[in-house]
């Protein structure tokens, strides 16, 4: 699928993953409209040329749907939807508080689960009242789950119960989908070099580095982005979880 000449929505865009994506593909050519918190849209640095930020909570439909409006009045077909929000608080199942806060957990699951099937779902519809390319495909979808769906620390049960729910999705959805032309891919990255790694120590995080397996560093938000790209070039990945991980498989803490 070539992304010149097309639209892309990107989640979580104003930082991270989802920043480096949205402009990796304006890079390429398609025209990018990222969606963020409108605090984190109003605080973002300058975008790159072909990136538009919009203030919209993805756990929201309304929001969702007058942002996919904007993407249809600007004239390119929607090919690409890319879901990077999240969070990722840590609480044990039982720690020194007493149990697990309840409302916490379902926020998690709120903003990780359901705002990426949120996304997922109102992107597929809008791509699938679109014009097939020549090769049948109307688009694709990328979700992002993590490393801790398959190995969640302690401390990590609502994330990673939220991002399995993510990989668990992928092949019903795109077996679900399949009929519209569209595919959809689930990227599960390690530890990647974000705006909230930036508050460790470098102490702290030359020690997750030397957790990786190889390379012995941690993971750079431009190469999440530049596998994004080349899920999308590659037709014939569909229905899969891709770990980004440099063979990290994570230990208990």
């Amino acid at each position: 699928m070539q992304l010149s000449g097309t639209a892309a929505l990107v989640t979580g865009a104003a930082s991270g993953l989802g920043a480096a994506t949205a402009a990796h593909l304006a890079s390429l050519g398609a025209t990018v409209y990222g969606l963020d918190l409108p605090k984190a849209v109003e605080s973002a640095p300058a975008q790159p040329d072909g990136v538009t930020l919009i203030g919209a909570d993805v756990t929201e439909e309304r929001p969702v749907r007058e942002a996919l409006e904007r993407v249809a009045a600007g004239g390119r077909p929607l090919r690409l939807a890319v879901s990077c929000a999240g969070v990722a608080p840590s609480a044990r199942v039982v720690g020194r508080r007493g149990p697990h806060d309840l409302d916490l957990f379902r926020g998690v699951l709120n903003v990780n689960l359901v705002g990426t099937f949120n996304v997922m779902r109102l992107a597929a519809e809008a791509m699938s009242a679109q014009e097939p390319d020549g090769a049948g495909q109307r688009g694709l979808v990328v979700n992002t789950a993590s490393i801790a769906a398959f190995e969640g620390q302690v401390g990590q049960i609502a994330y990673a119960a939220s991002k399995a729910g993510v990989a668990g999705m992928t092949i019903t959805a795109a077996r679900d989908l399949a009929q519209y032309g569209i595919r959809v891919v689930t990227i599960a990255p390690g530890i990647v070099d974000t705006p909230m790694m930036a508050g460790f120590s470098e102490e702290v995080r030359s020690g997750l580095a030397a957790t990786v397996t190889f390379p012995q560093r941690l993971a750079r938000p431009e190469e999440y982005a530049r596998l994004v790209a080349m899920v999308a070039e590659h037709d014939y990945l569909n229905g899969e979880t891709i770990r980004m991980d440099g063979a990290l498989r994570m230990a208990a803490r």
